[in-house]
């Protein structure tokens, strides 16, 4: 429910490597220029689909927030999933991002009344620890004024933003692989690891405990969304390392062994993919991943991206698709 595909040649080689394994996937439109108009959603929907090759593969195409007439909502709202805010700044590729959502609430009043749902990256230009949960209050602004808006804070990090889950009905989340297992301390708490920075970024381990405890039991209101985000060895080795995880090739195998460690296997289903449907009453093509206790040695590269466990072995592999 939250992938990168970047455009060109990196589309082209990461995204049979989500295509093979899952059915559907929320496309990013962050992208340089962003995906902000239904001419070049439709353009880069069909580039997507072209790169996916034979694969069973559905993209769920974004349009990047800005303020849009209702003309323009109307005309998309069969071509797209949904409408993804990013703050300006806060991530890659965001400049374009909304500055004040005082500004734009004509918009999210228009997507209440058509249906459409808002995906948000939650952060705030504060101190980098506390900028999600000083976003929280806005998400908590927002489902109040907007009751039938569908909210989705994106990627949570922390224990505030789980809490508040439960506090709005129209509020649901996604949450990523890497947040279910890493903490600050893997990315800087001995040489910097390039390769495990991401935005949000990881937290304390007392958030992944809180982040990990609702995706074992497939907290009816979470789903998964891996946020994969590949960026070329140039892009992360340097200075000025470049934000995201490249997770797609092991969400499943990762994930198996994750609630696997901890008796939640029986949750798994829902947290990956039952949520989601139910949620946004979606139905993805269908498709039947088997995995097996058998090792999967993860390659050190992809093309020029590093993977996510890169050079590791992970007991659970997949053997089939149907």
């Amino acid at each position: 429910m939250h992938l990168h595909l970047r455009e060109g040649a990196m589309m082209e080689r990461v995204t049979p490597l989500t295509a093979e394994h899952f059915a559907g996937a929320i496309i990013m439109p962050n992208l340089v220029p962003p995906v902000d108009n239904l001419a070049r959603l439709q353009t880069y929907r069909d580039e997507i689909n072209a790169a996916k090759g034979a694969h069973v593969f559905d993209p769920l195409m974004m349009l990047f927030f800005r303020n849009y007439t209702k003309a323009e909502l109307l005309a998309a709202r069969e071509h797209i999933f949904g409408i993804k805010l990013y703050p300006a700044g806060a991530t890659t590729n965001s400049e374009a991002g909304v500055k004040e959502l005082d500004a734009v609430e004509d918009t999210f009043a228009l997507m209440e009344e058509l249906g459409i749902p808002l995906m948000i990256h939650g952060e705030t230009h504060g101190f980098v620890m506390d900028r999600e949960k000083e976003f929280l209050a806005s998400y908590a602004h927002l489902a109040e004024k907007f009751p039938k808006l569908k909210i989705t804070m994106e990627h949570i990090t922390t224990r505030d933003a789980v809490e508040l889950l439960d506090q709005y009905e129209n509020l649901h989340a996604t949450v990523t692989l890497h947040h279910l297992i890493i903490t600050l301390d893997d990315v800087a708490g001995g040489l910097l690891n390039p390769h495990l920075f991401c935005k949000p970024i990881a937290k304390r381990p007392e958030d992944r405990e809180a982040l990990l405890a609702a995706a074992l039991q497939a907290h009816p209101k979470l789903m998964f969304g891996s946020d994969s985000a590949p960026h070329p060895i140039s892009k992360k080795e340097c200075c000025g390392c470049a934000a995201g995880l490249f997770t797609a090739p092991v969400c499943l195998p990762t994930l198996v062994e994750l609630f696997e460690q901890h008796d939640a296997l029986h949750n798994l289903q829902a947290f990956v993919s039952g949520n989601a449907q139910r949620i946004h009453n979606f139905t993805p093509p269908a498709k039947t991943v088997k995995l097996e206790k058998r090792g999967m040695l993860v390659p050190e590269r992809y093309g020029d991206v590093v993977p996510y466990r890169a050079g590791e072995t992970i007991p659970w592999a997949v053997t089939s698709i149907s």
